[in-house]
Formats: C-alpha cells, sequence, structure tokens
C-alpha cells in the first residue's frame, strides 16, 4: 500500500520553489566557504588524527569519518577544507534527498522544496554539515534512508529496499545511533497498515541483514578491543544520578536553538498529528515513527543526565519534512490553523536570523564573551598562533618532542604543527590504539609539556618525571580577546614505564 497521497494540498507554487532553490543554494555556498575559512574543531583535529592511521574501528565512534577525512585530505592537502570535503559533499546529497523526499510523500515540487529549505535553516543541519564529524555522515545516510523509502513506497518496487539497507549500513559506519533509525524503521513496519504489507515481502529482512553486514568490521574491531566502543557509548544508558529537570529543561531548549522555535513547532504539530498511523493511513507515518524511538529514549535519558545537543541529528530530515507537511496540509482545529499559520510567517525569518547570527559571530564576533565564547572554545580559534609559539620555544630548547595529556591540545597542536615535531600524548591511550607507541628513546629525549589546564592534568607526570619546571604562559587569542591560556612545562629524567602514544 503506497503512501496516502494528501488531495487537499496547495498546488504546486513555481515561484515558491524557484525562491527556495536559490535559497538553498545560497546557504550551501555560505557553509563551504565558512568551512574554508574557520579553524578546525577539537573533535575535528581528533578525528583527522584518526585518518592518518586507519583502522576498522576507533574508541568513539565508526570507522566512516576517518575514510572521508582521508579522502578529502587526499584531494586538497591537510587543510580545514580537506578536512570537510566529504562532509560538504554529503550535505548537498542530504539536502537533495530531504527535497525528493518532501515531494514523494506530500505530492509536489513545493512541499519537497519547503522541506528542504526547513532543513537547511536549522541550526543543527548548518552547523553539523559543514564540520568533519560523524552527525553530518549519519545527518546524510538518514536523509537516503527517508528517501529510499518513500520511493519504495511510491514505486511499490521492492528492489528500493536494498537501497534503504545500504544507506542504513553507512548510518551504522558513521554513528552508533544509527540503530535508533533501525528502531524507528522496525516501529514503522510493525505499527502502520502500509508498513505490515512490506513484512509479508522479503525486501525488509533483506535490507535488515545487508546493513548489519556493515557493521561487522566494527564488532570485529570491539571482539579483539574488549568491547570498548560498546562499553563507552552504551554505557551512557546507566550513568547519571538522581532525576534532575534541568537536565529536561537543557535538553528541550536546545533543540529549539538548533531547529528554531517556529520549525521547531511546525514539526511538532505534524509528528502529533502523524503520530496516529496505528489508526488510518498517514502520508507522513515513516517521518513520525523514525522520531518516537529516540524520542523516547533521549527524554529518558535526560531525566538522569544531560543530552548533548546533537545526538538526536539523524531525525532533523524527518522533521524538516513534517515541518513541510504541518503547513500544507489542512488543520480542521481552529487553534491549529492560527497556530501553524503564525509559525508559517515567522518559521524562516526568525530561523535564517538565528543562522546570520551565529555566522556573524564566527566570523566578526558580534558579541565579546572572551572565555564563555562558545564558538572560540570549541574551534581552534586563534589556535595557529599556540602552535607557532610551540614551535618557537620547543626549536629554541632543541626539544625532541611535545607531550600532552589530553585529545583536544594532542589533534590541535597535531594539525597546526604540520610535523614539525613530534607529539606524545602519555594518557588515553584507549583513544589512539592504531597510533605506534613512544619508545624509551623517545620518552628520555628533550620534551616539553603543553596544557591548558596545569592544576588539574600536570599530576599526572609528578610519578613519571624527575623533573617538571615551568617555563612559559601565554594566552590563545581571539583577536584582542584571551580564550584561555597555554603552560610549557620542561620535562627531564622520565623514569617510569614505557607509555603514552604518538598519533
Amino acid at each position: 500500500m503506497p503512501f496516502s497521497r494528501a488531495t487537499t494540498i496547495d498546488p504546486s507554487n513555481g515561484s515558491t520553489v524557484r525562491w527556495a532553490f536559490w535559497a538553498i543554494c545560497v546557504l550551501t555556498v555560505l557553509r563551504f566557504v565558512l568551512a574554508a575559512s574557520l579553524p578546525l574543531a577539537f573533535d575535528e583535529a581528533y578525528f583527522w588524527l584518526w585518518s592518518k592511521h586507519l583502522a576498522i574501528s576507533y574508541y568513539d565512534h565508526p570507522p566512516l569519518i576517518a575514510l572521508t577525512i582521508r579522502a578529502g585530505t587526499l584531494l586538497f592537502g591537510d587543510t580545514e577544507f580537506g578536512v570537510r570535503f566529504v562532509s560538504l559533499l554529503a550535505s548537498v546529497g542530504a539536502s537533495w534527498a530531504v527535497w525528493r523526499s518532501g515531494a514523494l510523500l506530500l505530492g509536489n515540487e513545493r512541499a519537497g522544496a519547503l522541506a528542504c529549505l526547513f532543513f537547511n535553516l536549522t541550526l543543527m543541519f548548518a552547523a553539523e554539515s559543514m564540520s568533519a564529524t560523524p552527525d553530518a555522515l549519519i545527518l546524510a545516510a538518514s536523509s537516503f534512508v527517508l528517501f529510499f523509502l518513500a520511493k519504495a513506497e511510491a514505486t511499490h518496487d521492492g528492489r528500493w529496499w536494498i537501497a534503504v539497507g545500504l544507506a542504513a549500513g553507512a548510518a551504522l559506519l558513521s554513528k552508533y545511533t544509527s540503530f535508533f533509525l533501525g528502531a524507528g524503521i522496525a516501529l514503522w513496519l510493525i505499527a502502520t497498515p502500509q508498513g505490515r504489507v512490506w513484512l509479508r515481502t522479503v525486501w525488509p529482512y533483506a535490507a535488515g541483514v545487508l546493513a548489519l553486514a556493515f557493521l561487522v568490521p566494527n564488532l570485529i574491531w570491539n571482539a579483539q578491543h574488549d568491547w570498548i566502543s560498546f562499553k563507552f557509548q552504551f554505557g551512557r544508558i546507566a550513568e547519571g544520578g538522581q532525576p534532575a529537570w534541568r537536565f529536561i529543561l537543557e535538553f528541550v531548549g536546545g533543540q529549539i536553538g538548533l531547529a528554531s522555535p517556529f520549525i521547531l513547532m511546525l514539526g511538532a504539530m505534524s509528528f502529533a498529528r502523524e503520530s496516529n498511523f496505528l489508526r488510518a493511513v498517514r502520508p507522513l507515518a515513516y517521518c513520525a515513527a523514525s522520531i518516537w524511538p529516540a524520542l523516547v529514549y533521549f527524554a529518558a535519558h535526560a531525566l538522569h543526565s544531560r543530552v548533548q545537543g546533537n545526538w538526536p541529528s539523524f531525525v532533523y530530515p524527518s522533521l524538516a519534512v513534517l515541518a513541510a507537511g504541518a503547513v500544507l496540509i489542512p488543520w480542521q482545529n481552529r487553534v491549529a490553523q492560527r497556530s501553524v499559520g503564525l509559525s508559517r510567517m515567522l518559521a524562516v525569518p526568525l530561523a535564517a536570523a538565528i543562522l546570520a547570527f551565529v555566522y556573524a559571530q564566527a566570523f566578526w564576533v558580534i558579541v565579546p564573551m572572551g572565555r564563555h565564547d562558545p564558538i572560540a572554545r570549541m574551534m581552534g580559534v586563534g589556535f595557529n598562533d599556540v602552535a607557532q609559539n610551540v614551535a618557537a620555544i620547543a626549536k629554541a630548547r632543541h626539544a625532541t618532542a611535545l607531550v600532552t595529556t589530553n585529545y583536544v591540545l594532542t589533534g590541535w597542536l597535531s594539525f597546526y604543527l604540520h610535523r614539525q615535531i613530534p607529539i606524545i600524548q602519555l594518557n588515553e591511550d584507549f583513544r589512539w590504539l592504531s597510533s605506534p607507541r613512544a619508545s624509551p628513546a623517545d620518552l628520555n629525549g628533550r620534551l616539553l609539556y603543553v596544557t591548558q589546564e596545569p592544576d588539574k592534568e600536570r599530576p599526572f607526570l609528578g610519578n613519571d618525571f624527575a623533573g617538571v619546571e615551568k617555563i612559559a604562559q601565554f594566552e590563545r587569542m581571539r583577536g584582542k580577546v584571551a580564550v584561555d591560556p597555554v603552560y610549557i612545562y620542561a620535562l627531564s629524567g622520565y623514569r617510569g614505564a614505557p607509555v603514552g602514544r604518538m598519533p
């Protein structure tokens, strides 16, 4: 049974489609410009280091982000644009898939254009899709899962389920939250009339087997490493303390900001209506079903622990199509009509204003925040100058290697020093299992220790080095404003067992 078409949808409006297309093009170009201009975030530098020692999996995530960074830097070198290139390409594909999904599910090009515009205007998509992170890849993969399912329903051709399996497999190679995509598909198959029709065919099962085949290398790697990734990621389920409403408020507030208030309002209203898929055939039943597992889990998680804002990124393709459905499918309730009318009027201007402010803050620091500037602290703003200061001190003291005790500095120093000097991270060995170990000769050379939090991190060195002498301190700057301090210590007399990796 195909998705039910809403026959009361307004006819396609050519000028609206053209206007949305050019707006999406402008937003896409802005992402490319920002990606080429802004320094790497610390996670991007961390994943870039993974790409220098490829493996079939890593501590935090499956391997796809490392593979894509490696591909981008082979084309454009070890530059910010090279690191982010494949994520940017994936964002273009994701936009296309959301447009086509909206057009298929809602019955005209205007619906696809509106869904794609909403998608591109969310801060979630804007931020994640121009960054070299697993969220950029899972956003693209979930967009194509949605599109291929819509094609299967529109054409009655079960072979599209093979494409669903491939897209879901790419999601599994991107991030472990992709399991929620599978749960959403399963809910749609079991709970909806149109889904149950497919359960009587071989295609959904073939898609599931194909998707899980992508997970096999990851399982092999984890089996060889004491299931380290699964213990870390799925251990979050049991972590946390007493129930605290502040985490729920943080979660809701974060999604309001990342989706923008009125796009989220439209999506939430449509989600509530389309969740009636148990009693009736709904045109956007899969979009609603795909959100339910993640919503239940993250709401439960937020009762006792913080939910990071980016974790639900994979539901945003469905959210964008639902928001378009709220605008284009008529409402019978007068209160709902007024709410949709207001949200429809304000959704695009407010979302555009939020994006404009964030982009301007990233480029020009519209609101000075100093040490509390989240963009500066997350991204390596001013870190190239830090790296060159460190390199000059290392050269003057004839240092043979730098030592760090956190992956943030390890990544940034490695990227911005361009291999001028080896770097050894003494702790967090689990992050660098594919990198070579430091040798006794490396640890007994002339070492400089770099840290941003000496009171917290320097005690790790006390038992292993006879001498720990502070020799320099300076600030990482954003223009004329200090972001955070950097401290350098000279180390001597290593007396511990050989530890550490050289990413």
